[in-house]
């Protein structure tokens, strides 16, 4: 099961002040739009979310059909394919993807301890 690109998308409470911290550390803003309050940054190989006032807790994200620079991906494992594996281990879904569609879907999960896992596939 190919999951896509994995990142943290951390609920921050100052969207600004949390871009310059990042920046200090060496990331740098990739996508995203301040003034929507979220950015995507990036560091190497390692990138995080950036999100005030969109998530109530840190949440780790997938994107399933994307590597690690948002570029599509020749092969992949489509959300809704994902959502079936899933279902048919037992896991259960906070949300679903539509399985009537193709194209852009979301779901979500949580793990045993209540972190949320999102998958958020973007092609």
């Amino acid at each position: 099961m190919q999951l896509g690109n994995f990142s943290i998308s951390l609920a921050v409470k100052d969207i600004k002040a949390s871009r310059d911290f990042y920046q200090k550390l060496g990331f740098e803003v990739f996508g995203g739009d301040v003034s929507q309050n979220w950015l995507i940054m990036k560091n190497g190989d390692t990138n995080i979310g950036l999100f005030q006032g969109m998530f109530e807790t840190n949440t780790l994200t997938f994107n399933p059909g994307w590597d690690g620079s948002a570029q599509t991906l020749d092969s992949y494992t489509d959300i809704r394919e994902l959502q079936k594996k899933l279902k048919e281990q037992d896991i259960k879904l906070e949300s679903e993807a539509d399985e009537t569609t193709d194209g852009p879907a979301s779901l979500m999960l949580f793990d045993p301890d209540g972190n949320p896992i999102l998958f958020d596939q973007h092609v």
